[in-house]
């Protein structure tokens, strides 16, 4: 089978990086969409932004590589477009719990098509034709609690929910995109379904008891729920609790607090970090005291002590101070607003969310930085009596790096031209 992969045009702000460079679960989308797909396809082809393919006459896929999905979409979506054997497109019911809570806020690639929205993958038995019929993939949405909100805090009290879908897609238009794949539609989704198959195989459940009692573990931190690599570190007195997957050469110290989390390969965790429902990417740094709660920290990055960061992303080789606070949530019940596909502000259907720091950015210590604002790749931000408190965006023209003597000393690699330009001013 031909797989013919089309390029999204827009860069994903603050990254300057286009959607399948971003690493999702741990790895580049890319590489990601290539593992799943396997299965299906023999050989593939990429589609510039303008180019027109060629004839074709063999079963293909072809989607944008800006998206995002799991085995089970992918599989009962190829199931069913095998079975029909004639040209669909993925679609979603616009009253799909996930998909109208998650995917669609902020999104700029869905076409609607009445009471649908049309996804960028589609599958032709012969070859690409016009006319492809709707194929509705239901993503089985499961309402998951996940804060509390007593009645001091917000004029409506009780539990915020994630519609968590047991079948995953969404496309990666907004930094908040990622912030969905990777923990609502990643964290989230893995702990549903070990849950789920906890309670519909007896013979799971049974092996899940069997090496807890065997290896004197509660459920939840035995070796079925936290897997572990090779040649890690792990302190006996750090808490780690699944479902959790460990990379290799991982280095987890004393008093170490650890839940529902995936951590990539040589990752060194300090004393007294805490982790929940986090992904932490490969060569990570978190010294002692660290506190995430629903981040992602992509590649070579590093979250300095006493640092709290709930619900945010954090791009490849940066460097976030001691003792900063990324906010998540406004103390007047205003509506959260975040970048769309489009740059522009929207609504983010989120009630609490944090912020984004973009690559290779240097954040002194001591900042706060407050609900859904973005600092782009290649900053460095000082806490001085002028700016410690950042409460707008913060674009690279607007770098401390610019004011000193020693600016060529900071690379860029994200805005090469545009330092250039600066340069010649």
């Amino acid at each position: 089978m031909l797989k013919i992969i089309l390029h999204a045009p827009n860069l994903v702000m603050p990254f300057c990086e286009p959607a399948r460079e971003l690493r999702i679960q741990n790895s580049p989308l890319w590489l990601h969409q290539r593992n799943l797909l396997a299965p299906y396809v023999t050989r593939e082809m990429e589609l510039k932004q303008g180019e027109r393919l060629q004839p074709v006459r063999e079963p293909t896929i072809v989607y944008r590589d800006n998206l995002f999905f799991d085995e089970p979409f992918i599989t009962t979506f190829m199931s069913q477009a095998l079975k029909l054997n004639r040209p669909v497109r993925a679609a979603f019911r616009a009253d799909d719990p996930a998909f109208r809570e998650h995917a669609l806020p902020l999104s700029t690639s869905y076409t609607p098509a009445g009471s649908l929205y049309l996804a960028d993958l589609w599958y032709y038995p012969n070859g690409p034709v016009a006319g492809a019929e709707p194929l509705v993939i239901d993503m089985q949405a499961k309402e998951i609690g996940y804060y509390h909100v007593p009645t001091y805090m917000a004029d409506q009290s009780g539990d915020l929910v994630f519609q968590v879908p047991l079948r995953s897609m969404i496309a990666i238009d907004s930094w908040v995109h990622i912030f969905i794949a990777d923990m609502v539609f990643g964290q989230f989704t893995r702990g549903a379904r070990f849950e789920k198959r906890a309670n519909d195989e007896l013979s799971f459940k049974f092996k899940i008891l069997g090496k807890a009692i065997f290896e004197g573990r509660q459920v939840l931190e035995c070796s079925e729920a936290v897997i572990v690599g090779k040649n890690c570190v792990i302190d006996p007195s750090a808490i780690i609790k699944g479902p959790t997957i460990i990379g290799n050469n991982v280095t987890i110290n004393a008093g170490a607090v650890i839940d529902n989390c995936l951590i990539g390969n040589n990752v060194n965790v300090s004393q007294d970090v805490q982790l929940m429902l986090s992904v932490i990417g490969d060569g990570a740094f978190l010294p002692f005291r660290t506190a995430l709660f629903m981040t992602t920290v992509m590649e070579n990055s590093m979250v300095a002590q006493n640092t709290c960061l709930q619900m945010c992303v954090v791009g490849r080789n940066t460097f976030i101070g001691a003792g900063s606070t990324f906010t998540d949530y406004n103390l007047i019940p205003a509506p959260i607003r975040a970048r769309d596909g489009n740059g522009n502000l929207s609504v983010s259907n989120r009630p609490v969310l944090g912020g984004a720091v973009g690559h290779n950015c240097r954040i002194g210590s001591g900042m706060i930085i407050y609900p859904a604002r973005t600092i782009e790749s290649d900053v460095v931000l000082a806490a001085s009596t002028e700016r410690r408190v950042i409460d707008r965006d913060i674009t690279f023209d607007q770098s401390d790096h610019h004011k000193l003597k020693l600016a060529h000393l900071h690379q860029t690699p994200y805005h090469r031209n545009r330092k250039a330009e600066v340069e010649s001013w």
